[in-house]
């Protein structure tokens, strides 16, 4: 059996790389199709796979401002020849799901999400634009990328969809059903410290620098209310959220894996204000035994138990506001001990990457034994 991965881009590792990771492991000997790829910054896993790139790889200041070719993607993507290969899996938040394959061979795509920048979330990304012609053509991009997406989606033997809430917009946006299999957390890794009395005085965001992640929200309850935070990552975000904080709000940028998992630790609670598809940071914190503040929408209604609730673990804000997240931080710090680490913990583990694992391989397995029944009974074979 000849396979082809399929990612949108490699340029660090994070949680959909952490998915293609496992992948990698699955089929080692898979060639591994992307759009462009900044070596050095994955995994061994990853870097070690035979990796072909398109032709964004050679424009000018790719790897820095890749986001202004988003036009040229969905051709890129369909060049790539994939005669001869009997699976592919896709793995896509953009447009690796669209890529073009034989009728012998069978397409099973992980969807991180359909491109949240031209459905649900336009507006955050692109709302603030004022009117001319760079909004002008933002839009025209933006409907001539949906009339894509849509399309390409019947390209798609089998969705896998990254939760509950991606499956509704599977069905919502392309009007396909899909399987829900959650993203994998290395709770082996992730894990609270041995010293049980180890705790900082801040609270922590693990986060891209991107609209939706609504890092301004963090920003301005924490210079309100002087609490100290500290904020991992980068994005085209990162200057002027960093002029936006007082000082009690510390950016600290790229950290190693090691890094981010003694921060994990030492936090009082992680914070999480945007509206995720899954969102696997909290599920990171979770495991490290760090209770959650999130926004109670999308994916993280899937990975935080709320409080009160039996074996809670986190904390929900109703309004994606400042004052919201402010409440809860406060109700956070007023029950602060009703938390227990070890009950947070174990509702990690159902995330933990060896299930991710097993269910995936199962599910592929599964299809692609039917898919080549179908193929010999079509044959004449049977």
């Amino acid at each position: 059996m000849r396979v082809a991965l399929v990612h949108d881009w490699l340029t660090g590792m994070r949680g959909g790389e952490k998915v293609l990771e496992v992948l990698c492991g699955l089929y080692p000997d898979a060639d591994l199709f992307t759009l462009f790829h900044i070596k050095g910054r994955l995994s061994d896993a990853i870097e070690g796979m035979k990796t072909q790139t398109s032709f964004i790889q050679k424009l000018p200041m790719a790897s820095r401002y890749y986001r202004f070719y988003l036009p040229l993607f969905p051709t890129a993507i369909e060049r790539f020849d994939l005669k001869g290969y009997d699976l592919v899996v896709s793995t896509s938040h953009c447009v690796a799901k669209g890529i073009l394959t034989v009728p012998d061979s069978l397409h099973i795509s992980y969807c991180f999400t359909p491109m949240r920048y031209i459905w649900d979330m336009h507006l955050e990304y692109f709302g603030g634009l004022r009117p001319g012609s760079r909004k002008f053509l933002i839009t025209f991009l933006s409907n001539y990328l949906r009339i894509w997406d849509v399309t390409s989606s019947e390209r798609v033997d089998w969705f896998i969809a990254v939760s509950d809430h991606v499956q509704k917009r599977i069905k919502k946006y392309y009007r396909r059903d899909s399987a829900v299999i959650y993203p994998p957390a290395d709770c082996d890794f992730f894990s609270p410290s041995e010293n049980s009395d180890q705790g900082g005085d801040y609270f922590l965001m693990v986060t891209a620098m991107a609209p939706y992640k609504r890092v301004d929200i963090a920003i301005e309850a924490f210079n309100r209310s002087g609490r100290r935070l500290l904020i991992v990552g980068e994005g085209p975000g990162f200057k002027s959220f960093r002029k936006m904080a007082k000082k009690n709000i510390q950016f600290l940028g790229w950290q190693s894996d090691e890094e981010v998992r003694d921060y994990y630790r030492r936090c009082r609670a992680f914070i999480f204000p945007g509206e995720e598809d899954f969102g696997i940071t909290p599920v990171e914190a979770q495991a490290c035994g760090k209770p959650v503040i999130a926004y109670g929408k999308g994916g993280a209604l899937e990975s935080v138990v709320a409080f009160p609730r039996e074996g809670s673990t986190g904390i929900f804000f109703d309004e994606p506001t400042a004052d919201s997240l402010l409440k809860a931080v406060d109700l956070f710090e007023e029950n602060a001990d009703r938390f227990d680490r070890q009950e947070i913990r174990r509702n990690a583990l159902r995330f933990d990457k060896r299930n991710f694992r097993d269910k995936i391989r199962s599910f592929i397995d599964s299809r692609y034994r039917g898919f080549m029944a179908s193929l010999r009974k079509g044959s004449g074979h049977a």
